[in-house]
């Protein structure tokens, strides 16, 4: 008779075993789908992040190319202008001043040209708000690798309560998990919150 009982006591803990498994398997696969999404986010996010990173050094290198024709331009008119005191022809003083006239006018273009928004003041712009959009994304992919980390390792704790029947592992699982929405929402929605510095 205490066979039976034992038996009974036995497949008692099993189901019980068998249901507590499926809600871990269940947490992993949850787990998983946030993983997903975390990843696809970050890989995205670090994609934004090096486009804009180079756009940025591409317009500052456009910036300095902008500003040596500039330096050899004002160096050269400076140049003439000493040289046009000189000068007696008044042909050669005309064209001379025709000459400095234009580099003037290109000196000045260099420094701001609004209609094709290539002036040095506004490549500065455009170069500052591709740093911003750079710095922003990074932000955002440190959080959904923060949040990627939690959710691989609470499936690595999940997994370990199914084989060892600790279920203390699984509410740590879920833990992480809960981490790694909190680090995800971060990411989506207020990427600098913990990155202020």
């Amino acid at each position: 008779m205490s066979d039976v009982h034992e038996h009974m006591e036995h497949m008692e803990h099993a189901e019980h075993a068998a249901h507590s498994n499926r809600k871990i398997a269940l947490l992993i696969a949850v787990l998983a789908l946030f993983l997903a999404f975390s990843e696809t986010l970050g890989k995205s996010a670090q994609t934004e992040g090096l486009d804009s990173n180079i756009r940025a050094s591409d317009l500052w290198a456009f910036y300095q190319a902008k500003n040596i024709r500039q330096a050899v331009l004002r160096t050269a008119s400076e140049n003439w202008t000493i040289e046009l005191a000189s000068l007696s022809d008044d042909a050669k003083k005309a064209a001379l001043q025709k000459q400095l006239d234009a580099w003037k006018k290109t000196i000045d273009r260099y420094e701001s040209e609004p209609e094709t928004n290539e002036g040095k003041k506004e490549l500065t712009a455009r170069a500052t708000e591709a740093e911003h959009e750079r710095d922003l994304a990074l932000a955002k992919y440190h959080n959904y690798e923060l949040a990627s980390a939690a959710y691989q390792i609470g499936i690595v704790l999940a997994s370990a309560a199914v084989i060892t029947g600790m279920i203390w592992l699984a509410w740590a699982a879920g833990g992480l998990g809960l981490i790694g929405i909190v680090f995800t929402t971060l990411g989506l929605f207020a990427p600098n919150l913990l990155h202020l510095g």
